[in-house]
């Protein structure tokens, strides 16, 4: 049993370290006088009609367009950190990122502007790289095309991608600010058990405390110490990742499906490689039950061990993404409609409703933090402890 506890905290550590690391042709006309000059004549009035006819709704849905883009820019991952861009000058104001990939062994370069935002061919080790999507294609040279199929989904190839995204970055960032915060924390108890904590570290023993007695102590039982680093380490990660997305930083990791699908995965090994017989014996042969019943309660058991983490990343995922689709769209309409809203009353409102759903935002993301760190010390709990059949 020892041995078992001890590969599973090392198989959680390496899953953590690797968490960042887990991406018609033209036919020249036939010349036929002056009948294909009237033609040609009558097609570019009928398209300048056309163009006309739909102006107006062009224009009307070119704000829609904006807000949308405004807001799926800040959701989406991308290889190129920006935190800002001019429309008009066509420009985007960041750093670019490292590219990894591997395709005929291992490719590495840096992002840039061109490359993802202008579609910029990138030559690496004799192959050819265009960006596209969120996507990296190879194509056949310097001018090479995204090559199309019949539903217009690309068809060239795509390497094996490691790059160190936006994401990632974050992912990076926060870890970089936990290790700094817990080791000014662990400092403090080198002094004796009584020591003040200082600075940061002051901040985080309440929150370390709170963990420990509201959500492992009542969930887990007397084994619950064993289990303290990895509530803890997913506690503070979805809380501070969560309080960054609220940034001028422009971060969504919380609300990238794959990162919540590996926390609920960790969540899901834990609870399944420290069950104990009785925790097995539940739902594969439940006890105290007619054995007809104990057929039919066998399948709906095991489908609950993939339900309950499914839940969990499903909820985070929704939650965040949903609550930074609201703020980035009040930002984005407030800018789009700022000659209606260039009264100082509308322009009040508009920073105040903002504000105020910015702060609702701070409470969801310790909110979220809390259900997924209570709801995994409740399934690793109901894993560990002794049933009483009598």
């Amino acid at each position: 049993m020892v041995t078992i506890k001890k590969s599973l905290h090392l198989l959680a550590a390496v899953l953590f370290a690797m968490m960042p690391a887990v991406s018609s042709a033209n036919v020249d006309p036939v010349q036929q006088g002056d009948t294909v000059h009237v033609e040609q004549t009558a097609i570019a009035v009928e398209t300048t009609e056309h163009e006309a006819s739909h102006g107006e709704e062009h224009a009307e849905k070119s704000n829609d367009q904006f807000v949308k883009e405004y807001i799926d820019h800040h959701l989406m991952d991308d290889h190129y950190y920006s935190f800002f861009g001019d429309k008009e000058l066509h420009k985007h104001y960041g750093f670019a990122l490292p590219i990894i990939l591997i395709d005929n062994g291992l490719k590495v370069f840096m992002s840039s502007e061109d490359f993802v935002y202008k579609g910029k061919v990138v030559e690496n080790g004799g192959q050819y790289f265009k960006y596209y999507h969120g996507k990296i294609y190879e194509v056949d040279g310097p001018n090479g095309e995204i090559v199309y199929d019949a539903e217009h989904h690309p068809t060239n190839k795509m390497p094996l991608d490691f790059s160190i995204t936006k994401n990632v970055a974050g992912l990076f960032l926060a870890s970089l600010l936990l290790f700094l915060g817990f080791t000014a924390l662990a400092k403090t108890y080198k002094n004796g058990p009584n020591a003040l904590p200082k600075g940061i570290a002051r901040g985080l023993e309440p929150l370390v405390i709170y963990v420990r007695d509201e959500m492992a102590k009542p969930n887990i039982g007397h084994k619950y110490k064993q289990f303290m680093p990895y509530l803890l380490s997913v506690f503070f990660l979805i809380f501070l990742l969560n309080l960054l997305g609220l940034t001028p930083l422009g971060l969504n990791v919380t609300g990238n499906i794959s990162v919540t699908v590996c926390l609920a995965l960790f969540t899901f090994l834990y609870v399944n490689l420290s069950g104990n017989k009785d925790y097995w014996k539940h739902i594969f042969w439940m006890p105290g039950v007619p054995v007809p019943m104990k057929i039919v309660l066998a399948p709906i058991e095991v489908l609950g061990m993939f339900t309950k983490p499914f839940s969990l990343l499903i909820r985070l995922f929704a939650n965040i993404t949903a609550g930074h689709s609201v703020v980035m769209g009040l930002i984005a309409v407030a800018y789009v409609m700022q000659e209606a809203l260039s009264t100082p009353g509308a322009i009040g409102i508009s920073f105040f409703l903002t504000l105020f759903l910015t702060f609702l935002e701070i409470l969801v993301a310790f909110l979220q933090a809390f259900i997924f760190t209570m709801l995994s010390s409740l399934f690793i709990g109901s894993a560990v402890q002794e049933h009483d059949h009598h």
